[in-house]
């Protein structure tokens, strides 16, 4: 048996830990408090990490000099040494960390999109997404609008509102999905998914556009899958990105909660028409509540987290420990992928609108200081090391609740932990009849490589 054991502490160090630090590796399992025991039992498969392409991500790397800009972009995508991200978000028009709101087609009534134009990408967004594909270049790719073009929403305006819900805004509206992914396409850079609307329950100060989940089955049921299906289009239709799980509905008899799921999933999934065109569910924020009802009444419906929820712009050894948590809740309830959100912001990290978030990478303009932030171990932890293709296994035992354990292609078992006390502490990893015991440093994240 061969052993792999890398460490990140609470002071950002990431270490290769020698096996001689290893406590102890027997053939009696271990039953006391410390054993973490991997079954047979493999669960859903792997199609990889990544985070979200987003203007305000380049702006900050372009602030920094071409060799220390080329070093970010190899840690994140690099394959054999960096974090080996494979499977990325991008938006379509403006998110809220674009430099400006902008959709891809303001021309007002062009419902046959003549003007659609995906010209203020070639400044930001492509050159974002061709740095990557240096470093892996069949780059998965997932997309999806925080606003349709201001035309075709009630009131008319980027934020807020609503898509008209008339046959020629519909039709409108498919079209002009069907000409981004066209248009990336002749940029060399495939769509994989579409997601139909960033966080469509929320009604914000920054793109946004509310969907019901009748909307949403009408939409993908009668226009889009339609003609993707005419057009032969063989980018997938994703139920996403779902932020729920309840939702406040104001009546003349009083205040109801919607349950998502009800609404919006078992809504539009329980419709054939639209089931038919639908690829998987993709859940962000408090769609982490929605996502086990999902996975016990479709259990072969593909799952991806699609947002990692964003901190404060502090970038705390807290808040990492919070993420690790989040992935291990996702992956423990049947996700196939994890998506980071902003890879790189300056100080702070505001948006364009003033909230401040977290980043993996933190750009100092005025020292040119590049930070690697927690987060960013947290996401190497698994995505160095699980790769696609990898099975989730299932763990029991006291330390289940701090880990998560994955099989790769080539056997490979990989197994994630976090100590999220302040001392240090023994933990013991059953497998195949085997005890390998380690003493988990305090506030530490760790990864094990076992090749049996």
């Amino acid at each position: 048996m061969r052993i792999e054991w890398k460490e990140t502490t609470i002071n950002n160090q990431w270490v290769d830990r020698d096996t001689k630090d290893l406590i102890a590796m027997n053939t009696d399992a271990d039953t006391s408090s410390h054993c973490l025991t991997l079954t047979d039992k493999r669960d859903q498969t792997i199609d990889g990490f990544g985070a979200c392409f987003n203007e305000l991500g380049w702006i900050a790397l372009n602030k920094i000099d071409d060799k220390q800009r080329e070093e970010v972009i190899k840690n994140f995508f690099d394959q054999e040494h960096g974090a080996k991200f494979n499977f990325c978000r991008m938006p379509i028009g403006a998110s809220d960390y674009a430099a400006q709101w902008y959709s891809l087609n303001e021309q007002e009534n062009d419902f046959e999109m003549k003007h659609f134009s995906i010209e203020r990408d070639r400044s930001y967004l492509i050159p974002y997404i061709n740095s990557a594909k240096k470093y892996k270049k069949d780059l998965k790719l997932f997309a999806s609008p925080w606003s349709p073009p201001t035309w075709m929403k009630f009131p008319k305006a980027y934020n807020y509102g609503r898509l008209i819900m008339k046959e020629e805004y519909l039709k409108a509206y498919a079209l002009y999905f069907l000409k981004f992914i066209e248009a990336y396409e002749k940029e060399g850079i495939r769509i994989d998914q579409i997601h139909i609307q960033n966080e469509p329950f929320a009604d914000q100060k920054f793109p946004s556009c509310l969907w019901s989940g009748e909307q949403f089955r009408q939409f993908i049921g009668e226009y889009l899958g339609p003609l993707f299906e005419k057009e032969n289009v063989d980018t997938q239709i994703w139920l996403g990105t779902l932020n729920g799980p309840e939702q406040m509905k104001f009546l003349p008899t009083g205040t109801i909660i919607l349950d998502i799921f009800d609404e919006y999933v078992d809504h539009v999934l329980f419709d054939k028409m639209a089931k038919k065109y639908i690829s998987g569910v993709g859940y962000q924020w408090a769609g982490r509540e929605a996502i086990q009802r999902t996975r016990e009444s479709y259990p072969d419906m593909k799952l991806i987290q699609t947002e990692n929820e964003c901190g404060d712009g502090n970038n705390t050894w807290e808040y990492a420990r919070y993420v690790f948590n989040l992935m291990r809740h996702y992956f423990r309830n049947g996700v196939s992928s994890y998506t980071y959100w902003n890879m790189v912001l300056e100080p702070g990290g505001s948006s364009t609108w003033g909230w401040k978030q977290n980043s993996l990478v933190t750009v100092d303009p005025k020292t040119e200081e590049v930070i690697y932030n927690p987060e960013f171990y947290v996401m190497k932890h698994f995505s160095g090391y699980v790769k696609p293709g990898a099975k989730r296994i299932e763990v029991k035992g006291p330390w289940s609740g701090a880990a998560v354990a994955f099989e790769n292609p080539n056997q490979e078992i990989i197994v994630v932990a976090a100590n999220n006390v302040n001392y240090s502490r023994d933990m013991s990893i059953n497998i195949n009849k085997k005890n390998i015991r380690v003493n988990l440093k305090g506030y530490s994240f760790n990864t094990f490589v076992i090749t049996l």
